[in-house]
């Protein structure tokens, strides 16, 4: 399991996360299987849990364990599943947002650039659309907007410019082709930092992760059982915003809706107010908890 993924903030969030060992419970983004194997060790005989991933790669390391069930489908369908297996309601989902360690390693995937590689970043690999689908067919206002709100990308217009001028003379199918087509915007100083920013928001549009973060928080918060816990690690500010606004409010914007008696609709309270964080020392030894942020609420 080490191998294929280093889980970030595995004790705090399981710790969290497990209120009643015989409970029902969901890790809703299984990958390498650490955050599950922590589970099941922490569950009772009688304990249950569900995990998804739309990578198929991620079968393989799916323990022999009665109590486990793995699904190989997107975790914006968890209310589905959870009626379907458990139908009384779940005491617990976890969600570990972001990208596998081995989806990063495996160069034939697309996802980093450290490699040369086909343009692809799919999570689930029977998916229609791929990275070079987006910067093949995108216009430049939505390449724009894809890079702006999804990378946080400075002076996103002119790399967006530069694609559509790119392939105008070169299909644009590798991560070397992209590269090349956005040398001359790439910042000497921080070109990695500046690079991250770009994948990360073609990654988000081929896999449509912020629409299915949004239908996930929906379905968790049908899904859970009064006092039902949900516990969150995210990595970057938009996919952060978007969990605390629904905590907060029940609503990805963040506003507080009231009925007419003045009741809000909120279906969480936060348990504390400022998000866990990595030490010191699980950052020197993985960099990836260098973003990390670890949001709990509960059903109320």
């Amino acid at each position: 399991m080490s191998e294929y993924h280093n889980p970030v903030l595995l004790q705090q969030s399981v710790s969290r996360l497990v209120t009643d060992p015989a409970g029902s419970y969901a890790d809703a983004t299984f990958g390498g299987g650490s955050h599950s194997a922590e589970i099941l060790n922490r569950l009772s005989p009688e304990g249950r849990l569900m995990a998804f991933d739309r990578d198929a790669d991620a079968a393989a390391n799916a323990p022999s364990d009665g109590r486990f069930t793995l699904i190989h489908n997107n975790f914006r369908f968890i209310h589905n599943y959870t009626l379907l297996h458990f139908p009384e309601g779940l005491d617990g989902i976890l969600a570990d947002l972001g990208v596998s360690s081995h989806q990063f390693d495996t160069a034939e995937r697309g996802f980093s650039f450290r490699y040369s590689a086909p343009l692809d970043m799919r999570m689930n690999v029977q998916g229609d659309m791929t990275a070079a689908d987006i910067v093949g067919s995108y216009t430049q206002n939505e390449l724009e907007k894809i890079l702006y709100v999804y990378g946080e990308v400075e002076n996103a217009h002119k790399v967006a410019g530069l694609i559509v001028a790119a392939r105008q003379h070169k299909a644009i199918l590798t991560t070397d082709d992209l590269h090349d087509a956005i040398a001359a915007a790439l910042p000497s100083f921080a070109e990695h930092k500046y690079l991250a920013k770009v994948y990360q928001a073609f990654r988000i549009e081929v896999n449509q992760e912020m629409r299915s973060l949004e239908k996930f928080l929906a379905g968790a918060a049908a899904s859970l059982k009064k006092g039902g816990r949900l516990v969150v690690i995210t990595y970057h500010s938009l996919e952060d915003r978007m969990v605390k606004n629904f905590i907060r409010s029940g609503n990805i914007e963040g506003e507080i809706r009231k009925d007419m008696f003045g009741r809000s609709d909120a279906p969480f309270k936060a348990l504390g107010s400022k998000p866990v964080l990595p030490s010191e020392e699980e950052i020197a030894s993985n960099t990836r908890a260098r973003s990390a942020k670890l949001r709990v609420a509960e059903k109320i």
